[in-house]
């Protein structure tokens, strides 16, 4: 059976986001995947990179209680999700703050002999999904804004730790958005949470 891991961080359960991660829990579970939904506002998970975890981070050892546990149930993931808003051109502290704490070496990942590369400790991990809303138009945030969820969150982050099949759904303009369009993004996150 599919284990799904959804991350999910946004304030407002009315938004678009929460839509987005509503439609892929139902898809998931519609598939016969089992779901764990990872809210990290509702969690109240301090983002913040505290003193004890940048020791924990050179010792590879984790030190947040929360974290850890987030570390082991995105271990237990055949399929990663992570749903969250783009503000200023980049992901919201809350997320910011997961990747900080749950990409952590000894944990999730572990870095090659000499020390210049990485390799994911996620053995069970088949595939990875971003999924993200804006109100930038595509090309202006590809072109004008260096495209930086692709550069430092597809490729600087999971593919530098090793992980492969890591793909983004990007929802842009969405505030100005029709309702078809906004029902084709639905059922695509669907599709993404039913994958095996």
């Amino acid at each position: 059976m599919t284990k799904t891991v959804i991350v999910t961080s946004h304030p407002y359960d009315g938004s678009f986001c929460h839509a987005l991660m509503e439609a892929a829990k139902n898809g998931a579970e519609k598939a016969g995947n089992t779901v764990d939904v990872i809210d990290l506002e509702a969690d109240h998970f301090d983002p913040v990179m505290h003193s004890a975890d940048l020791i924990g981070f050179l010792k590879h050892k984790a030190q947040d209680e929360q974290a850890i546990d987030y570390i082991q149930r995105v271990k237990a993931a055949d399929h990663l999700i992570l749903v969250f808003p783009i503000w200023w051109e980049l992901m919201p502290a809350m997320m910011k703050g997961f990747i900080d704490k749950v990409v952590f070496p000894g944990e999730t990942f572990d870095y090659t002999k000499g020390g210049t590369g990485m390799a994911s400790k996620l053995t069970n991990l088949k595939s990875t999904t971003i999924m993200t809303t804006m109100n930038t138009p595509k090309f202006l945030y590809r072109w004008i804004f260096g495209n930086a969820i692709q550069r430092a969150l597809v490729r600087g982050t999971f593919k530098k730790m090793g992980l492969k099949n890591v793909k983004w759904l990007s929802c842009t303009m969405v505030k100005g958005s029709s309702d078809s369009k906004r029902q084709n993004w639905l059922q695509t996150a669907g599709k993404i949470g039913a994958m095996k």
